[in-house]
């Protein structure tokens, strides 16, 4: 008996030790059998878990096929966001729902009552964002006073943009966990992949909420390889003087967001860069059903945490229900099924006839995510060298690209109208007298228009190598970062630096660089869109002009001995000359 005690206890402790690559074994049965034979009578968390074991938290009605305990409830409380964040929606935005359907506040406080008389003791409001809902304050109010009749915890995820102003209202009402929705430390690459301004107003909120004395504030951070994987020690470090919780969000997929896998930095990797930094962290306690691997740099006030929802996911001690703005329960958060309470409040039915549809739809809930495929996980080799593979979830949609928003048009065009193909001449010119004039577009069809330029800067052997090995940083920052940045920069201002060419509404900008070994350069592409009466090929070229400029400038210390060549435009769309590619191969 002590022996298979043993091997079952090997197969579901979370996570032993990285070396070993031991993870969570997914049988609660295994897991109850091993809590109840244990002795330890010093672990509070152990304790915890037996006691929850033979005496169930929560009634039937949310407990599932698989002996999970639903004692978690995710409230969302609107649709509506104000910002536009690249990996959760698009520039657009999404269609919503007529206002009549989305939950009334005496809804909202029917349905947690009542989940909170069946068990669930933490709730959580989210949204869209939840601050932008008039009745915020209130609500959080009213659920407060459920403190008084089994809820022991009332909290709260927002972007922070408009939270500041109401926080001290919110922690009076109740609300003791505040999860901060920041990607990034950089002001500059916040609005990139916000499309919004705003990052000072977030990082005011955080301090508000720590100064008030919130007994949990946490950051979530999505991390996304390429955008902001390199902010991860800028946060690690942020923990020294801030008592907060950074928690570090593998990229998942959403409706909207058009995920690339490509993107997923799994958290060993993340583990990996801090600790090559900061030294061993110490690895801090976790809650049976927490989503969250807690570590901490010793010596630091914050936490660090990650959430690994894509490499090694925690559906078996799940113990989360959500009820979406409009109304519906739904079980999981990767799953597409949603059943209506609001229908069920709105047609009258009584509390009990609403948890017989709960009890029924939390019974449906899968063992974990429905859609898996295989994921590379070994580290430092690129994605299609890679071996110790894993089964995860994973969802195969098109790559994701930064778009970028503007104010102007453009009413002039950087080409003539020219139907002889044979007949040549300037851009800008006048064909008689050959002065500098701008062409009228005003009689065009307005069309899809997009340029892609690429260019290179070949850097000495010293300075290459000195890039590399640095990580691609410097004292002025990310290096490719930054000449991303600057490069979508360039190009929303084109026309004040190109004397004839005119402002222009952007679509898209999407600025890239990368490493070559073999020509031993840092290599640009970008790719600008449009939907207007004229072309951005100015606009591309510009981009990869100045985020070439900006590696010249953030390396020129180590040597000025680069060469930034081969700028040119090599595709474009759209236009009455149609689709065009360069035949010319450097």
């Amino acid at each position: 008996m002590f022996l298979f005690s043993l091997m079952l206890t090997k197969r579901i402790f979370t996570y032993i030790n990285p070396k070993l690559n031991l993870y969570r074994l997914y049988s609660l049965q295994a897991r109850s059998y091993c809590i109840l034979q244990s002795t330890n009578t010093d672990d509070d968390n152990l304790i915890h878990e037996r006691e929850e074991i033979r005496q169930p938290i929560v009634t039937n009605y949310l407990i599932d096929n698989f002996h999970r305990q639903h004692n978690y409830l995710r409230i969302s409380l609107t649709e509506r966001c104000n910002l536009r964040c690249t990996y959760c929606m698009p520039e657009e935005g999404v269609p919503l729902s007529p206002e009549s359907q989305l939950l009334r506040k005496e809804e909202i406080l029917r349905l947690a009552r009542l989940f909170v008389s069946q068990g669930v003791t933490k709730i959580r409001l989210t949204g869209g964002e939840p601050t932008v809902r008039p009745d915020i304050v209130e609500l959080v109010q009213n659920l407060g006073q459920l403190k008084h009749v089994g809820l022991k915890s009332l909290a709260m995820t927002s972007n922070g943009i408009a939270l500041k102003r109401k926080l001290p209202a919110l922690v009076k009402g109740g609300l003791d966990t505040l999860n901060v929705s920041l990607d990034t430390l950089d002001p500059y690459l916040f609005e990139i992949m916000t499309r919004r301004k705003g990052f000072q107003r977030v990082i005011d909120a955080v301090d508000e909420a720590v100064n008030l004395g919130m007994p949990h504030v946490k950051i979530n951070t999505v991390v996304m390889r390429g955008i902001n994987d390199q902010e991860v020690l800028k946060f690690a470090a942020y923990t020294k003087d801030h008592p907060v919780a950074v928690r570090f969000i593998e990229y998942m997929p959403f409706d909207g967001n058009r995920w690339n896998r490509d993107k997923l930095v799994p958290y060993q990797e993340l583990i990996q860069r801090i600790e090559s930094v900061y030294g061993r962290m110490d690895k801090t306690s976790d809650g049976r059903n927490d989503t969250t691997k807690h570590y901490q740099i010793p010596g630091y006030q914050g936490k660090l945490g990650f959430i690994t929802s894509m490499t090694d996911h925690f559906c078996g001690t799940c113990n989360r229900l959500r009820i979406t703005a409009n109304g519906n329960i739904k079980v999981c958060l990767f799953g597409n099924a949603e059943v209506s309470l609001r229908d069920t409040i709105r047609e009258g039915k009584s509390d009990e006839e609403l948890l017989e549809i709960i009890g029924a739809a939390v019974k449906k809930k899968k063992k974990q995510h429905a859609a898996c495929v295989t994921f590379p996980l070994k580290l430092g080799l690129p994605l299609t060298a890679r071996f110790n593979k894993r089964t995860v979830p994973l969802f195969l949609l098109p790559p994701n690209s930064i778009n970028q928003q503007d104010v102007q048009f453009r009413y002039y065009s950087t080409k003539t109208n020219n139907d002889d193909k044979d007949e040549l001449r300037l851009t800008h010119t006048d064909p008689n007298t050959g002065e500098a004039r701008m062409v009228s577009v005003t009689d065009k069809s307005p069309t899809k228009r997009e340029a892609k330029a690429i260019g290179r800067i070949i850097l000495p052997q010293q300075a290459y190598d000195l890039l590399k090995s640095n990580q691609v940083h410097t004292l002025k920052g990310n290096v490719l970062t930054v000449a991303q940045i600057a490069g979508i920069q360039a190009a929303k201002t084109t026309s004040n630096l190109i004397p004839l060419c005119h402002p222009l509404l952007l679509g898209l900008i999407d600025v890239r660089l990368w490493m070559d070994d073999v020509k031993q350069s840092v290599e640009c592409e970008s790719t600008v869109q449009t939907s207007g009466k004229t072309g951005v090929e100015m606009e591309a070229l510009t981009a990869t002009s100045v985020a070439l400029l900006t590696v010249y400038d953030m390396c020129k210390a180590a040597s000025k001995d680069m060469i930034i060549e081969g700028i040119r435009v090599v595709e474009k769309t759209g236009g009455k000359s149609g689709p065009w590619k360069s035949s010319i191969k450097i």
